[in-house]
């Protein structure tokens, strides 16, 4: 089983700065960690490979700095680490992001397998996942809770919903995209730790993979960033104090004073 897990590293602290001109983050100087819901997708990967075999692939798009993502996940059991870092990725919406992904998968060999975390916690936007999956042509299923079955030819799996959970089965070659109650995330030892230190990181760039020049960073991105801010945290308030009927009156005074009803 040839499993490839797609992981992304964020800044670890909400005190951001917003690049004026390009309406981007800057990440230089801020403290990056492994995207939280992508823990659980290598995780999941390292269990199947522990329980049908194969290798793990962990994948990241980013500046160098992004290595240290890949040792983190080498250092819980994946096999191999590998960087897609070039200046013509910069600025890459998701759009143009899961293109540069998927062109890199290509790169790899056979992949029976793709494992992405829900969604990274700087956007929020859960498209990369099936955004991968759609350039490659394969399967998907999002929002996996659970992994019941794996074969060389397909997988099952608990979809989470709303109101419970589906019991899907997906052929292989696909895609999952993995909720946070699928797994504990196991903690990096020290045969792990010293594995990772002195493994080899191999980089991907627009030298060795084939890609589309105007699909690729700022020019491939069809999101346009107009604006960006962090928004000025508001203090105050009224508080009101009181029994039940009494409390509906002074609410009922305070919204019509607001003008919000009349």
């Amino acid at each position: 089983m040839n499993i490839v897990v797609c992981i992304k590293q964020v800044p670890g602290t909400t005190q951001v700065k917003i690049n004026p001109e390009t309406g981007t983050l800057i990440r230089d100087g801020v403290e990056a960690v492994v995207n939280p819901f992508d823990e659980y997708a290598i995780e999941e990967a390292v269990r199947i490979k522990e329980r049908v075999g194969g290798t793990v692939k962990v994948i990241t798009m980013g500046p160098p700095q992004a290595d240290a993502a890949l040792r983190s996940a080498i250092s819980v059991g994946a096999d191999e680490g590998y960087l897609v870092s070039d200046r013509a990725f910069a600025g890459s919406d998701t759009w143009a992001t899961s293109y540069t992904l998927s062109s890199a998968i290509k790169t790899l060999g056979k992949v029976d397998l793709i494992i992405c975390g829900k969604q990274a916690i700087d956007g929020d936007t859960a498209q990369v996942g099936p955004g991968v999956a759609e350039m490659l042509d394969i399967p998907f299923v999002a929002w996996v809770r659970k992994v019941e079955e794996v074969t060389d030819a397909s997988i099952k799996v608990e979809r989470l919903m709303e109101e419970g959970y589906d019991v899907v089965e997906m052929p292989l070659p696909g895609l999952i995209t993995v909720v946070k109650e699928i797994n504990e995330p196991r903690i990096a030892g020290l045969k792990g730790k010293g594995r990772a230190k002195n493994a080899e990181i191999k980089k991907i760039d627009t030298t060795n993979m084939t890609v589309d020049p105007e699909r690729i960073g700022l020019k491939g991105s069809p999101t346009q960033v107009f604006r960006s801010f962090v928004p000025e945290r508001k203090s105050g308030g009224e508080k009101i104090s009181g029994e039940a009927a009494e409390l509906a009156q002074k609410a009922a005074s305070v919204i019509q004073n607001l003008g919000v009803v009349k």
